[in-house]
């Protein structure tokens, strides 16, 4: 009986990296092995919905990947020969041997080397959709919105600096917080993206998400891992409740609690529950914790924002970063009134100036205090300065709501 090619795809997906980190332990040569390892998954994706399916098809892609590496190297010593033969008598080293193809999982290796520290986070973001997440490099250049030429540069620029790095085993554990990092990128820029038409990327929040789950099979103990995973499944449950039908932005605070998805946040409390029992309080801890307290509020109106509160300042002082202050603002204005967070938001300016979120955040809070001709001009001041074109028509429907005007 043939096989879906759905259930194909999914297969690929899960032993690509796999069968690139065997390749990688066994030769280095990222470079080279990520290649073999595309044209293994073509000839899979050719032959196996005729064919049917190996019964190991690890150790299938393994060896035809491995073949390809072969061929590869002997066609580049016997050129190489070619070459030295008028000037040297000497032989060149013969292609390497095939990779044993045992089921090592080196996925979370591989995530490692994606995210060297010598590379820049959006190489590392970039480099891992590659070759861990299985995206084209089309893919990614559509997501971030830049030509595919240059992310094809940005790539390939990455693969060049990461050349000899030492494929560790097991990975060094002070990499896995850049790992998690570039996966808490990757999942906000498909949340939330930063520019373009559209308000969400679920190319990449599901890809993320998926990732996430690789890198807790692999560590489950670990508890910003399982955080991190709770914190991306109890924020992509609102995802069917943050757009309208013609893909309008819905804040929080509006949105219709019925179709956030609620396996999704029954799984996230439960990880935050056992979590919170275990391990020390991290970044991702928090913020998961924060995003729970959300999940099973029935209304906005029902929140417990003390408890919001006081988990955003803790937050705020384990990992100090100008969002999380500004989010901070926020709860504070809940719980001690506006003038309050907007006390605290004027600690911001210099290190948030030009944001867009400090400007949308301000209007919030000055139209709760009442003033409403500020707030207007805060939400224009908005408007101008976001790139994603969803976030500009909510602003620009807010400030002609308090009667600002069209924007200039």
């Amino acid at each position: 009986m043939s096989t879906p090619p759905g259930a194909i795809e999914d297969l690929l997906r899960l032993h690509g990296p796999r069968v690139l980190g065997v390749l990688v332990r066994h030769h280095g040569h990222f470079d080279a092995c990520e290649d073999a390892v595309q044209e293994a998954l073509l000839a899979a994706a050719v032959h196996w919905p005729d064919k049917g399916v190996p019964a190991d098809p690890m150790a299938w892609l393994v060896t035809v990947a491995g073949r390809k590496l072969t061929d590869h190297w002997r066609g580049e010593t016997a050129r190489r020969r070619r070459e030295a033969a008028t000037c040297s008598p000497d032989l060149l080293a013969a292609g390497p041997d095939e990779p044993d193809p045992r089921h090592t999982d080196d996925t979370l290796a591989l995530l490692f080397l994606c995210c060297h520290p010598d590379l820049s986070p959006p190489s590392q973001v970039a480099l891992t959709l590659r070759a861990v997440g299985g995206l084209t490099t089309a893919q990614i250049a559509h997501a971030f919105l830049v030509p595919e030429a240059t992310m094809a540069q940005r790539i390939s620029r990455a693969k060049q600096r990461i050349k000899g790095a030492t494929f560790r085993d097991p990975p060094d554990p002070a990499r896995l917080r850049v790992v998690l990092h570039v996966l808490y990128l990757i999942f906000n820029e498909g949340y939330t993206a930063t520019s373009g038409p559209d308000l969400r990327r679920p190319d990449l929040t599901a890809e993320a998400i998926r990732l996430a789950r690789v890198v807790h099979r692999l560590l489950p103990a670990d508890g910003e891992v399982c955080a991190l995973l709770a914190l991306m499944l109890l924020t992509d449950a609102r995802r069917a409740a943050r757009t309208t039908a013609d893909g309008a932005l819905v804040p929080l605070a509006e949105q219709d609690r019925g179709r956030w998805d609620r396996a999704e946040i029954a799984e996230g409390v439960a990880l935050v529950t056992d979590t919170l029992a275990h391990a020390p309080l991290g970044e991702y801890l928090l913020q998961a914790a924060i995003a729970a307290v959300h999940a099973e509020a029935p209304s906005t109106g029902e929140t417990d924002w003390a408890q919001i509160l006081i988990l955003y300042g803790i937050l705020d002082r384990v990992a100090p970063n100008p969002m999380v202050t500004l989010n901070r603002a926020v709860a504070l204005a809940k719980v001690h009134g506006p003038r309050a967070g907007l006390d605290l938001l004027a600690t911001l300016d210099t290190r948030l100036r030009g944001h867009h979120r400090l400007d949308a955040v301000r209007a919030h809070l000055l139209e709760l205090a009442g003033d409403t001709a500020a707030a207007a001009e805060s939400y224009r001041l908005a408007a101008r300065r976001t790139l994603s074109l969803p976030e500009r028509r909510y602003l620009q429907s807010q400030a002609a709501r308090l009667g600002g005007g069209p924007l200039r």
